[in-house]
């Protein structure tokens, strides 16, 4: 349960998130039958150790609804208070899916949730946009993280992701529990943020979550909390860097994000090869966590294969920018540290 009430979201916003959130992808078992515990608890402890504020689960690696409430029960266990839930992207099937998902994410421990939108959902208005984001925002108690990117297909009602100015404004007149907007609209232009925030930000927190755009601009305006992304892949570094910046210490934090170039470089390479898939390749980032300590391990089909082409690269971006990497062979990742 929340420790706040639903009117009081975005106070608790404002006031408390502070940082940056990661993401959880979920382990299965070898033979996928089932989560493997063992591994969702190391990755919720390196999350800790890393600094994190928190933690998007992930909900798109065809795990059961019964499965996804044992992940973030688990998860919220193991976090004792020391780590923030994020609801991964509401992404089940339908709104009614969704609504009894975040309903159970809620009683399970989740602080928020980042939401999301069906595959087969295809408005042809804001105003339905509105219509399934209100209906969502009411059928949970929980602070909701508005995402406005290009993966939902909605430029065709607004080129910001479908999500114009009026639409996000009119929504935060009658939804009192979104608290916060993670600004991708137009990506990968900066455009969308800066609308956003310039228009909405001292009504709810705004970030913009891909690091290499959010950093800098948080050495140029106030930006309270970034996320969620594939942090993972830098280990602790990626919240050093925002808390060099939020300590003042920006000359010192562009040091640090120069460093990680040949990183950061190697991920938009991996990224690149999924244009036209409107859809994030998970097993990318679990192998990009497993090379900074995670569990790494075996997903479920469907999902998008992990080839030697992207798994070089980014191990050898990490050595490029100063980053330890595992002394594994790669294989070890589809096992995991923790085989169940």
């Amino acid at each position: 349960m929340p420790e706040y009430r639903k009117h009081e979201a975005r106070d608790w916003a404002r006031e408390h998130m502070r940082g940056v959130a990661n993401t959880i992808t979920p382990t299965f078992t070898h033979d996928l039958h089932g989560l493997n515990e063992a591994a969702i608890r190391h990755d919720v402890r390196k999350e800790i150790e890393f600094g994190f504020w928190g933690a998007l689960l992930v909900a798109e690696t065809a795990t059961t609804l019964e499965e996804y409430v044992r992940f973030t029960e688990w998860a919220a266990d193991e976090a004792a208070g020391r780590l923030r839930l994020i609801h991964g992207h509401a992404s089940f099937n339908t709104l009614e899916e969704n609504v009894h998902a975040v309903r159970a994410a809620e009683q399970a421990g989740a602080d928020l949730v980042l939401l999301s939108y069906p595959p087969t959902f295809y408005p042809d208005s804001a105003d339905e946009i509105y219509a399934y984001t209100k209906a969502f925002c009411d059928g949970t108690d929980l602070a909701v993280m508005l995402f406005p990117v290009p993966l939902w297909g909605f430029e065709r009602i607004h080129p910001a992701a479908g999500f114009g100015p009026e639409l996000i404004a009119r929504l935060l007149d009658d939804v009192p529990n979104i608290a916060a907007i993670k600004a991708e609209g137009g990506m990968p232009s900066i455009g969308g943020f800066v609308d956003v925030y310039r228009r909405f930000g001292e009504r709810v927190v705004v970030t913009e979550p891909i690091e290499a755009n959010g950093l800098p601009m948080a050495c140029l305006v106030s930006m309270q909390f970034m996320g969620t992304s594939n942090y993972e892949y830098w280990g602790p570094t990626i919240p050093e860097i925002f808390g060099l910046i939020q300590d003042g210490r920006c000359e010192a934090a562009m040091q640090r994000y120069w460093q990680i170039q040949p990183a950061r470089q190697a991920s938009m390479q991996a990224m690149a090869m999924l244009a036209g898939s409107n859809f994030l390749h998970r097993m990318v980032w679990k192998y990009q966590g497993w090379l900074a300590g995670f569990n790494g391990g075996p997903l479920r089909t469907p999902t998008m294969r992990l080839t030697d082409r992207q798994m070089k690269p980014l191990r050898q971006g990490l050595i490029a920018s100063g980053l330890a990497v595992p002394v594994e062979d790669d294989k070890a990742f589809f096992t995991g540290r923790h085989p169940g």
